[in-house]
């Protein structure tokens, strides 16, 4: 999901076309003058932040916006739900303001005559839940936050991001220490004042900050710098071992040998470890937010939960933030952006962050085959996948990544992360198969996000594009190659996909190493691919695979299991049973609470417990293998 600085004026260089126009109409005046943000976050641990900015303006008609469409989070996912305490003064007096009644993220004042600059304060209300995936949701804690300065700012109508100079300061609670991408201009005590950066740096480049606090550089000597930067809740949250750090020093690496430019002054990846916040990725231009439970780096299921995070958010600084499809390339942070590329934007970053973490070892090779297997697995059996297409699920993304867990074999999900990485590994299999395995998504990679590096820039891009620089490498109806998958319902791309890559999908009974990872960390049990059913670790269901034996006996998500044949529930209880039943023809029983309603539901299945798993495909070139194999070394 993911970002980067008036008469202070740094360019951000647009590489062909910038989606920003110079000016669009001039309804609002600032005199073209910096914009000063001071946020006060020593309160961060009550969830609040108080935020103040002075705005120069000249009298008349004033129109602000707060941002709505937050790029990288394709949705319009402002919070603007948690502002609070909004008032507005110039030339010593409070003005009265109205929300705009169809958009209410737009704000309407009279400048007085002998106005100057206007006095904006709010506070920004960190209370949110932990079971969301944006920036609106969860980010602080006692001893850490994550500030998005999306959150805490309003900006006038009429100038493009890139034309407005934002001058930030950041107070902080005592003691704390931060990271971000940002240059520091200078730093007193718990106070930091930023060089000053245009809007859309400025919103590009959270801070991530926090009582503990470490800092560890990837590539020390070598330029551009790239830094981990970790804030956890505690301090034994932050000991990553030895190995994990060359790891990502090889994720480095091979990004350099993957795309051969970098198109950022220096990288930090912001990693929040806690518990009680969203977990979740976000990408930006020069920096990742990256957010994962508080053990992730000192437990071994931890660290394969969160192995594959980092890799993706680092490929959106070529994918997503310097090529961008255009449509999600607005002028503003009020237009809505269209979705239809997410299979490219996301799909994409989600196949090469998946490649990356096998070829800089994050995942061992048995570990990235069966990552594979699972995701093959979970989208060649998705029910939902019979009437909604790929391409709709990416139409649909404003609405989906707000869904719920329950149904989702049936609504479908964002699946053009997982199902989009299988259609690019089906590029990249046919690509080499056309040209005797001489060209590969190595060299698209290398055409289509290259450029003179160094700087942030932006490149956008349409599907046109893409069908061109895949003809470019190998001749071929990429078109057809491409719609085909895309706009029908119940394609063979999963299958397909991992048998051209010299595999196949098999189910037995031995448990897949990352679902059983995931499910450890998740406090959960998978068992979609025997009795179709996503159990919480207290038999609470959380899903149903529609159509299936637990769905046909009558299960819903919500309900709770209590009992298994007579025994009461543990996830223990229930594998057992799938196992006892293999064979026979004696149903599995559960007791099941629905409301104030229990129930006895039989579920007729005797197949064995099923977890997916990739075999060698015999007198099929091992293309898989030689995807993962490393490049830099």
């Amino acid at each position: 999901m993911s970002k980067i600085l008036g008469r202070t004026v740094v360019v951000l260089v647009l590489c062909l076309v910038s989606p920003w126009p110079a000016h669009f109409s001039q309804a609002a005046q600032t005199g073209g003058e910096t914009i000063r943000i001071s946020v006060d976050a020593t309160r961060a641990p009550q969830k609040i932040i108080h935020s103040h900015l002075q705005i120069p303006v000249t009298p008349g008609p004033l129109v602000l916006y707060y941002p709505e469409w937050i790029p990288g989070e394709h949705a319009p996912s402002g919070p603007i739900i948690n502002v609070a305490g909004m008032k507005f003064v110039a030339a010593e007096k409070a003005l009265p303001w109205r929300r705009d009644l169809v958009d209410s993220f737009t704000f309407r004042l009279e400048i007085p005559q002998d106005a100057h600059v206007l006095d904006v304060d709010l506070d920004f209300l960190l209370s949110a839940p932990t079971s969301g995936s944006t920036t609106a949701d969860a980010s602080a804690t006692a001893f850490l936050d994550d500030l998005s300065w999306n959150q805490l700012l309003l900006y006038p109508q009429g100038y493009a991001p890139q034309d407005l100079t934002f001058a930030p300061t950041l107070r902080l609670p005592a003691g704390w220490k931060f990271g971000t991408a940002l240059t520091v201009a200078k730093q007193d005590a718990g106070t930091i004042e930023f060089t000053p950066v245009p809007l859309n740096t400025l919103i590009d480049s959270p801070v991530l900050c926090g009582r503990y606090l470490r800092a560890i550089q990837l590539t020390p000597g070598q330029m551009p710098a790239h830094e981990i930067d970790i804030a956890a809740d505690s301090q034994a949250a932050l000991e990553m071992p030895p190995e994990m750090q060359v790891n990502f020093h090889q994720l480095v690496a091979e990004t350099g040998a993957l795309f051969g430019v970098r198109h950022y002054r220096n990288y930090h990846f912001l990693v929040t470890l806690s518990d009680d916040v969203a977990h979740f990725g976000l990408e930006h231009h020069e920096s990742s937010d990256d957010r994962e439970a508080e053990r992730s780096l000192t437990d071994e299921a931890g660290r394969i939960d969160f192995a594959d995070l980092l890799p993706h958010e680092f490929v959106h600084s070529w994918n997503g933030k310097y090529r961008r499809p255009a449509d999600l390339a607005t002028p503003d942070y009020q237009q809505p952006m269209k979705d239809d590329l997410l299979w490219v934007y996301e799909g994409l970053t989600q196949y090469l962050g998946e490649v990356l973490t096998a070829r800089s070892g994050l995942f061992s090779p048995q570990q990235a085959y069966e990552q594979w297997a699972r995701d093959a697995a979970m989208m060649a059996r998705r029910p939902g996948r019979l009437w909604r297409s790929l391409q709709d699920t990416a139409n649909s993304a404003p609405f989906l990544y707000n869904s719920d867990l329950d149904w989702t074999s049936w609504r479908r999900d964002t699946d053009f992360y997982e199902e989009g990485e299988l259609l690019w590994l089906d590029v990249d299999t046919t690509l080499r198969g056309l040209t005797n395995d001489r060209k590969s998504m190595n060299d698209f990679c290398l055409a289509f996000y290259g450029g003179p590096g160094g700087e942030p820039a932006l490149k956008t891009y349409t599907f046109e594009d893409v069908v061109a620089a895949l003809n470019n490498l190998a001749p071929y109806d990429w078109t057809q190659f491409l719609r085909s998958r895309l706009d029908s319902v119940s394609s063979n791309t999963p299958l397909e996909a991992i048998q051209n890559s010299g595999w196949k999908l098999v189910y037995n009974e031995q448990p897949n190493q990352i679902e059983e990872a995931k499910d450890f960390i998740r406090r959960r049990v998978t068992l979609d691919y025997s009795i179709g059913l996503l159990l919480e670790n207290d038999g609470t269901v959380d899903d149903v695979m529609y159509d299936g034996p637990s769905y046909k006996a009558g299960l819903g998500p919500g309900m709770k299991v209590t009992a298994v044949n007579g025994k009461q529930f543990s996830s223990a209880e229930i594998t057992d049973a799938i196992t006892a039943a293999k064979g026979s023809t004696v149903p599995i029983q559960l007791i099941v609470a629905s409301g104030a309603e229990v129930r006895t539901m039989n579920v007729d299945y005797h197949g064995g417990l099923q977890n997916p798993h990739l075999e060698r495909r015999e007198g099929y070139p091992d293309r898989l293998s030689e995807i993962l194999h490393p490049l830099a070394r």
